[in-house]
């Protein structure tokens, strides 16, 4: 059975079950592939070139979820955009993906009231399915396009690697659905009749209103960025009592910490972690692995994982060629997994894209190393400054910071002078509450710092923080934190 096939099955079967939750609006099953159904109809009428995506612009409505489900049933890939991006970089992603229909909550209700059902336009594994806009070095937002394949491909993985209850699952989605770590909660649970719990921008915001949702959610599988489990351990109530059902935590998007990964353990004894890696050009995640008190202990840095089965995970130097285990290169994604490339961009898509022996491999720009069988990562290849002649790996310093045990969560910004780099500072969340005298704790962190990094790796000043401010996509902010060095 097909992809959407079996996501039409839990209709038939399980008409009146919650398909998706979010801000006290739910959607049924039977509800979601009736109207995917019918949304599917009215797309096939309109006059769209087949090849053309849609673009799905909302945040967190359920109307959403039959937008992509209704586009994939037309044939046609959807390009999520949430209400929250500004409008002239909407138009612009607009004008990049060539979309000749844009589809709202509001849009989607009207369609569906008068629609017909579908013909038969869905696709097959070399469709495209989705297409994530990401950020772009030249300020303009590029395309990543995902495959019906590539998505089969990561949901068979993640599938029986995690042994979803099929039916029984009820997901937490954080992340906005323009940001590809949505795609772990949301088709996992579509595809094995589950619930999807979704946290709007408001419930993040609010400490109080984020409690209340997860308290009642009666969550089985947490999937976040590790930013949003640090936020919620600020708070000795996070724990199993408030989340009793929770049988997992699966994180991607960002680094886990160890500090953060042991708190998780100590207070959900009964829940699985993992940590997972991927960039959005490889479809969510690659790599994943449980984290245990063993690991904990062997490794001051978290790994990342190993690969899903059918793909391999390089690590490579400049020319290509493999490094040494425990040495750093660059990290490189061979496998069914990878993007076919950036839409309408032939020249982005040769610099980093490429076929190995048959099969589609892609250079991620990301430090790595391998140890024990165990990939690790070190940051960004482009996150590097240089201060006082020095070359700076932002990352690197993070990594280190973040393995000592008194911090829960570390962050490394620039101090820009006359228009350049000038000193480095570091905002810090400390593992058991504020600071009481801030001075004495960034000394005691400067010391244990010197002995895993050069002076001039070194922070100028720590800042202490009870927690990291956050951006729309659940990672850390850090256009806020460097704001924060002039306020």
């Amino acid at each position: 059975m097909d992809l959407l096939s079996r996501i039409d099955a839990w209709g038939q079967s399980s008409p009146e079950k919650v398909a998706y939750r979010s801000e006290g609006a739910e959607l049924t099953w039977g509800r979601l592939v009736r109207e995917s159904n019918a949304l599917a109809g009215a797309i096939a009428k309109a006059d769209i070139a087949l090849d053309s995506p849609i673009v799905v612009r909302g945040h967190k409505q359920p109307e959403l979820i039959i937008g992509y489900l209704g586009c994939a049933k037309a044939g046609h890939a959807y390009v999520p955009v949430d209400a929250g991006v500004p409008e002239a970089r909407v138009e612009r992603i607009i004008a990049a993906a060539g979309a000749q229909l844009v589809l709202t909550p509001e849009k989607i209700r009207e369609l569906v009231v008068v629609a017909d059902d579908a013909p038969s336009r869905r696709g097959d594994a070399s469709s495209p399915h989705y297409v994530m806009f990401t950020s772009g070095s030249t300020g303009e937002p590029k395309g990543v396009v995902i495959t019906r394949g590539c998505l089969e491909a990561f949901l068979d993985w993640t599938l029986r690697e995690q042994q979803f209850t099929v039916g029984g699952e009820i997901f937490l989605n954080q992340v906005i659905y323009s940001f590809d770590v949505s795609v772990m909660d949301t088709w996992s649970s579509l595809v094995t009749g589950g619930t999807v719990v979704s946290l709007t921008a408001g419930d993040v915001a609010d400490f109080r209103r984020l409690f209340d949702v997860l308290a009642s959610s009666d969550i089985t599988t947490w999937v976040s960025t590790p930013a949003l489990a640090q936020l919620c351990l600020g708070d000795r109530r996070f724990g199993a009592d408030m989340l009793p059902r929770l049988r997992r935590f699966l994180f991607c998007g960002d680094v886990l910490t160890p500090e953060v990964a042991t708190q998780l353990i100590d207070r959900f004894p009964s829940s699985d972690v993992w940590n997972t890696y991927g960039p959005t050009e490889a479809t969510v995640a690659t790599t994943s692995v449980r984290v245990t008190r063993d690991m904990l202990s062997r490794y001051p840095q978290l790994p990342i994982g190993v690969a899903m089965p059918g793909t391999s995970v390089l690590v490579e130097d400049e020319r290509g060629n493999a490094v040494p285990s425990g040495s750093r290169g660059e990290i490189v994604i061979v496998g069914p997994n990878v993007s076919p490339g950036y839409l309408g961009r032939p020249d982005l898509t040769s610099r980093v894209f490429s076929v190995r022996n048959g099969v589609r491999a892609y250079r991620t720009g990301d430090w790595g190393s391998e140890q024990d069988g165990l990939l690790f990562f070190h940051g960004r290849m482009d996150n590097q400054v240089k201060i006082a002649g020095h070359r700076i790996e932002l990352g690197d310093i993070e990594v280190h910071l973040a393995s000592l045990a008194s911090v829960r969560a570390a962050a490394v910004v620039v101090a820009n002078k006359n228009d350049r780099p000038d000193s480095l500072h570091a905002f810090v969340v400390l593992a058991d509450g504020p600071a009481i005298n801030e001075r004495e704790a960034g000394a005691a962190l400067r010391r244990e710092l010197t002995a895993l990094l050069p002076a001039y790796m070194l922070p100028r000043k720590f800042h202490f923080l009870e927690r990291f401010p956050l951006t729309s996509n659940g990672k850390t902010d850090r256009k806020a934190l460097t704001a924060m060095l002039t306020a």
